[in-house]
């Protein structure tokens, strides 16, 4: 474990040099500059008893697996907290129990009775009542306007963090906000609020660096409006609901996925389907084998297009997620041979991805050589079924274009969590949107 830095101490006279320098290059706090200090410390004192720590217990250890946060969204004690905090209860219900921490130390078992997989939240029911919560409703909010987000970050406590709204991500099917605060693994399914206690949204991931984003409290006051409405039984198998979930989220981001006449780029000497939608970001970049040789022995020009879209099932699985990369090589100094060789063991690198036996089934490939509208190519489809969500799949199509001695292109379509005939009709118009410039 590295130690802590350490500061030199400075001598009487260096502190007191700095003291002098303090005074007069210094201003003295001004009340405004105090004010954000006195408005964390406030909402936390006014809010805090509304936030509790979710924690789920695995049974033959008896001991806590994962935490979570939860806040109080209705006076008969509902909860809200993000789905995958208690997708373990939900997958593996034999195996795994949800518990609430009470500010005491004290812990009551909790009921996971609804969820919505695709915006990533589940309410509990904890079964005591709850005169302090969060009313959900609407808020305004410009771009800039200072949030607090709470939680147990890390299972330190329940800590608050200062961080501010910057709107909606650009590049989801659905609206997902983007926080600029420090949110950290244990603070899933707390609450980000205003100073005034309005809840804005629930705390749901972060790429480190005070890139975080928030569930926006619209989606957590549809899925608390179907809890809440009269005769509503919670399902009896909530693996059955997510199932139903994700093939109707499907039809919404791939059902026209490459309608019409999608958006192509040139990559090389080849034209690829870029951008397939205006939720997809597209990076590319180039490469030489040797920067030093004024002919390099081959060129590899990369495109790559996704989304930042994609729903938790469990910790190793993924659905909605959609990419394209597009890989074209050249040479002019490889003969056939020699080319023809690189090629190949480029195109047979294994990338699909991993996954826990539990989940998935084994991955099946079957390869052929299609005589596709643009151009004749060879085509490996590789799919896997998701063991506890019938009916869906992850595939990756690997395309390598056929035709020419001195030039390649692999090309790389990936889903997940899909139906079978949403791959099939997919994968079918992927192929005809290769083609030879």
């Amino acid at each position: 474990m590295p130690r802590p830095s350490r500061v030199r101490t400075p001598s009487r006279s260096a502190i007191a040099l700095i003291a002098l320098l303090a005074g007069a290059l210094v201003p003295a706090p001004s009340q405004a500059q105090d004010e954000p200090r006195e408005v964390t410390s406030s909402v936390f004192a006014r809010y805090s008893d509304r936030i509790l720590k979710i924690q789920i217990i695995e049974a033959s250890s008896n001991a806590k697996r994962s935490i979570g946060t939860g806040f109080f969204v209705s006076p008969d004690g509902l909860m809200m907290t993000n789905y995958h905090v208690v997708s373990e209860r939900v997958q593996e219900k034999a195996d795994h129990r949800v518990e609430i921490v009470e500010a005491d130390g004290s812990t009551r078992a909790a009921e996971v009775i609804a969820v919505d997989v695709v915006h990533d939240l589940a309410v509990l029911r904890t079964g005591r009542p709850s005169p302090s919560h969060f009313t959900l409703a609407p808020v305004a909010l410009r771009q800039g306007d200072r949030l607090y987000s709470l939680g147990h970050p890390s299972d330190l406590g329940l800590s608050i963090v200062e961080g501010t709204y910057n709107g909606n991500l650009k590049h989801t099917l659905y609206p997902k906000i983007h926080f600029t605060g420090s949110i950290n693994p244990g603070m899933s399914g707390g609450p980000a609020i205003t100073a005034a206690g309005a809840v804005v949204g629930v705390n749901v991931s972060t790429m480190g660096e005070q890139r975080s984003f928030l569930v926006p409290e619209a989606q957590a006051t549809r899925l608390l409006a179907r809890v809440q409405a009269p005769g509503f039984v919670p399902a009896a198998d909530l693996l059955t609901e997510v199932t139903a979930q994700l093939r109707e989220y499907q039809q919404a981001y791939l059902g026209g996925l490459f309608a019409g006449a999608p958006k192509r780029a040139d990559v090389g000497p080849f034209r690829v389907v870029t951008e397939p939608a205006p939720i997809f970001r597209c990076w590319g970049g180039a490469e030489r084998s040797d920067e030093a040789e004024a002919e390099p022995m081959y060129n590899e020009v990369w495109h790559r297009c996704g989304t930042d879209d994609d729903v938790f099932i469990a910790d190793d699985q993924r659905a909605g997620v959609v990419e394209l990369v597009h890989v074209a090589l050249t040479s002019a100094r490889l003969n056939a041979a020699q080319f023809g060789a690189l090629y190949t063991s480029r195109f047979s690198v294994d990338d699909t991805p991993g996954g826990d036996e539990r989940h998935v089934t084994a991955w099946r490939c079957a390869t052929r050589n299609v005589a596709a509208p643009a151009t004749p190519v060879r085509a490996v489809l590789c799919l896997r079924g998701l063991r506890k969500l019938p009916g869906l799949y992850d595939a990756v199509l690997k395309v390598a274009v056929l035709g020419r001695s001195n030039a390649g292109l692999s090309s790389t379509l990936t889903l997940s969590g899909a139906s079978w005939e949403n791959v099939d009709r997919i994968a079918t118009r992927y192929l005809e949107l290769v083609a030879w410039r």
